[in-house]
């Protein structure tokens, strides 16, 4: 069994609120002889948990099979100074030989970008240990900062990330990217095309048994859904203005929203709905992966929207919670103008334009009033496409071969 190293900060052990990506790839790479260790942050993003104790330096779980490396780091909340202290301690941390000192010596290891230090940690062990370094992007720094209008283009911030960023991809044997278009912004920074491997999100399907067909509700409620996060990319704005929309019009009287989740934009989104009156919108606290599947159940259909930043979605979408919806065999509403569309691309639902409440408004309570075996067969499609192209058995297969790839070019 060869090993993997996946320094993720944000990594999220199975059954914990938010993204399990590397958790499911892990479990899923020991079918192709990888056994995979993660190393996180010991703080929790969403809700600010210290997962270990004062005295604990770092603790290593295995959890239903996958070892898990919890990194003690400082609590923090928002998108301050604590949270760059956050990220510069567990950079840190993971570069001390006695952090690592009880996980079997890696073959591979993998450096996962939502901020590039962690990646710049995989980058030295990978060194240190004379092996292979694979560069994973989620977010693309700082370019993702620039265009959300976080951070200047000619700022000198912008300018270290920047010169941070090509010396990863440099680094890097691969560089695997989310996004499906990625490879358009990486290949002119000099890389070449083949060095960039597009493995999106996904789902573990297991987690998600054939959910009964929708059915007509008895007290003629319409539930509309979100679940995730609540932060600035979300574009929950947009759908708060909606449900303002369709509390004029006749036909969105009975549509109901629920949205389960937390983020730093939560207490805003809150204070907004308030000040629309909107008692067509609940705000509920998150749940753990695990409970999604039946919350999902209770549903009619599902509300994605993002922010209207063409020169940022030009690459594309690959969200956790889309494949989540697909898998759910409910039909979703989007917002989104991105180069790539799942929804579309499965016959799931309806996409409006990103940053028109009117049109999103008129596009759910188009989905509330179609009959209901079409939103049954939008379902079943959702479904259908999941199981074709985003199982996390399939996605790790694909890791599995970048792995193996880059382990032979290195012994050759």
């Amino acid at each position: 069994m060869k090993h993997v190293w996946i320094l993720n900060h944000y990594a999220q052990e199975p059954g914990g609120a938010g993204g399990t990506r590397h958790f499911h790839l892990a479990e899923h790479l020991q079918a192709h002889g990888w056994q995979g260790t993660i190393t996180a942050a010991s703080v929790d993003h969403a809700s600010g948990q210290q997962r270990l104790a004062a005295h604990q330096a770092q603790r290593l779980d295995t959890l239903q099979g996958v070892p898990f490396l919890w990194i003690n780091t400082p609590g923090y909340r928002g998108n301050g100074g604590g949270r760059g202290r956050n990220m510069l301690a567990y950079t840190w941390a993971a570069l001390r030989r006695r952090t690592t000192a009880g996980t079997p010596r890696p073959d591979v290891v993998i450096g996962s970008s939502v901020h590039p230090f962690a990646a710049v940690a995989g980058a030295l062990l990978a060194r240190r240990y004379k092996v292979p370094f694979v560069f994973e992007v989620r977010d693309l720094w700082p370019q993702t900062l620039v265009d959300m209008g976080r951070l200047r283009d000619d700022a000198p911030a912008t300018w270290v990330l920047r010169r941070l960023e090509r010396w990863l991809y440099r680094r890097a044997a691969r560089t695997v990217v989310l996004l499906p278009q990625a490879w358009q912004y990486i290949v002119p920074l000099g890389i070449a095309k083949e060095r960039v491997v597009w493995i999106p999100n996904g789902v573990d399907l297991s987690l998600f048994p054939r959910a009964a067909p929708a059915t007509q509700s008895q007290d003629g409620v319409f539930t509309l859904m979100y679940f995730g996060a609540h932060g600035q990319a979300n574009g929950l704005d947009n759908v708060l203005q909606a449900m303002a929309r369709l509390r004029q019009m006749p036909a969105g009287q009975h549509i109901r929203l629920r949205l389960i989740g937390d983020g730093p934009l939560k207490p805003a989104l809150v204070a907004q709905a308030e000040a629309l009156g909107l008692r067509n919108v609940v705000f509920e606290p998150p749940v753990p992966k695990a409970q999604i599947p039946a919350l999902a159940a209770q549903a009619d259909a599902f509300v994605i929207a993002v922010l209207d930043l063409p020169g940022l979605y030009r690459f594309g979408i690959s969200m956790n919670k889309l494949f989540d919806y697909l898998a759910a065999e409910r039909p979703t509403v989007m917002a989104s103008s991105a180069s790539n569309n799942p929804i579309a691309e499965a016959g799931a639902g309806l996409t409006v334009a990103p940053g028109q409440p009117q049109a999103l408004a008129e596009a759910i309570a188009q989905i509330a009033a179609m009959p209901l075996a079409e939103r049954q067969r939008m379902g079943r499609a959702g479904r259908e496409y999941v199981e074709q192209n985003h199982g996390f058995d399939q996605l790790a297969g694909r890791l599995a071969a970048v792995l193996d790839a880059v382990c032979a070019e290195q012994r050759r």
